[in-house]
Parts: C-alpha cells; structure tokens; sequence
C-alpha cells in the first residue's frame, strides 16, 4: 500500500482505527439485533416497535459504511468478519427472542454500549489531531444518547 501522509503519525492512526474496529463491531452487532427485533416484536405495542426500530436499523446501517470507510481512511482495513464482530464487540447476542420490554432495554444498553466505545477513542483522536474522526464520533454520539433516551421512555 502507499505511504500515507495525511499528517497524523502512523501509531495514532493505528490507535484511532483500533477504536473505531471496537466501534464499528458493537454498531453491527447492534443493527442486527436491532434488526432482529423489528421482525420479531410481539405485543400491543407491536406496530410502534415494528415501525421505530425499523427507523433505528436503517440509520444504524447507513453509519456502519461512514465508520469502516474513516477506517480505511485512516490506512487501515475494517474488520469485515463475523467472528472478528463478534471478538471486538462489547454487545452480547440474545441466547433466545426476548418480550417487548426486554428488548427495549437491550437496546438501552446495546446503545449505552456504543456510547461507551466511542467515548473511549476520544483521547487517542484528540492526540492524533484526528478532527475528521473526532467529528465521526461526536455524531455518533449525539445519535446514540438520543436513541436510548427515547428507548429509556418507553420504560418508564
């Protein structure tokens, strides 16, 4: 591959490309389970659920290209397997189809997770002066701590 000189030293971006492999991990593993719930919920309150976490699936997959291509953009390749997914993610698989409620509140944590995660680069961005990544994470952010705010209310 050809040398990369984008002004960001070779161990930061490895750093920030480390963090975001972990962040694009728990965002897949969130979409499919995201995802699984839209065509599994039951109950009364089957449609909302069905239609929200439709919504949520669809934002959740297009953030998934804008996270494994700053990767990329960083001289890196993103993790792109299963098993790599399932290393790297902090979001555990449902051992069977939860209720209603309890996959609102997987989704609370499953978010809350995200959250985490991406929190967690900051320091290696901010060091490399990575402003293009910063940004990336701060929208991520901003999208994530919406989303399980308002998953949080139906809860309550």
């Amino acid at each position: 591959m050809e040398k990369i000189n984008i002004g960001i030293p070779e161990a930061d971006r490895k750093a920030i490309a480390d963090g975001l492999s972990r962040l694009l991990s728990d965002t897949y593993s969130l979409y499919l389970k995201t995802h699984g719930y839209h065509w599994n919920v039951t109950g009364p309150m089957f449609n909302t659920l069905h239609t929200m976490f439709m919504e949520q699936y669809t934002e959740l997959w297009n953030s998934i290209d804008m996270i494994a291509e700053r990767i990329r953009s960083l001289g890196f390749f993103a993790p792109s397997e299963g098993s790599k997914f399932a290393e790297l993610t902090g979001i555990a698989e449902d051992k069977k189809v939860p209720s209603a409620e309890e996959m609102l509140r997987n989704l609370v944590n499953g978010h809350e997770t995200v959250i985490r995660t991406a929190r967690e680069i900051f320091p290696a961005a901010e060091s490399g002066n990575d402003q293009a990544s910063l940004d990336l994470l701060t929208q991520r952010l901003d999208v994530h701590e919406k989303t399980a705010w308002m998953l949080r209310s139906m809860l309550n």
